[in-house]
């Protein structure tokens, strides 16, 4: 079995790793609101996520193709351009298992 093949976090190999899936049940409070960095510019902001358990790139590019729209994931956030906070917030909880009230949308 190849190193790359092994889960750094629990050592199991990746097919049977649960790291991520644990992390989605444990997680504190994902927050989801809206900015305007710019007049006539509005980003989709998502904080609270582990980024040392869950791959933020990988769900940003997820969120990114579910809702239509440009982005990027830097600093422990995942910005979206336009407001998508329901889609997002939906996203969340259907696509990737996290748990209803642990997003908080404002």
């Amino acid at each position: 079995m190849q190193e790359d093949e092994i889960c750094p976090v629990c050592g199991l190999p990746k097919e049977l790793c649960v790291c991520e899936e644990v992390s989605k049940e444990t997680v504190e409070k994902i927050k989801i609101y809206t900015e305007q960095p710019r007049p006539g510019k509005i980003v989709t902001i998502i904080e609270g996520l582990d980024d040392a358990e869950i791959d933020l790139r990988e769900l940003a590019s997820k969120l990114k193709r579910a809702c239509a729209c440009g982005g990027t994931a830097k600093e422990g956030k995942i910005i979206l351009q336009g407001d998508h906070r329901q889609k997002v917030r939906e996203f969340l909880i259907k696509e990737e298992g996290f748990p209803e009230d642990a997003i908080e949308v404002s």
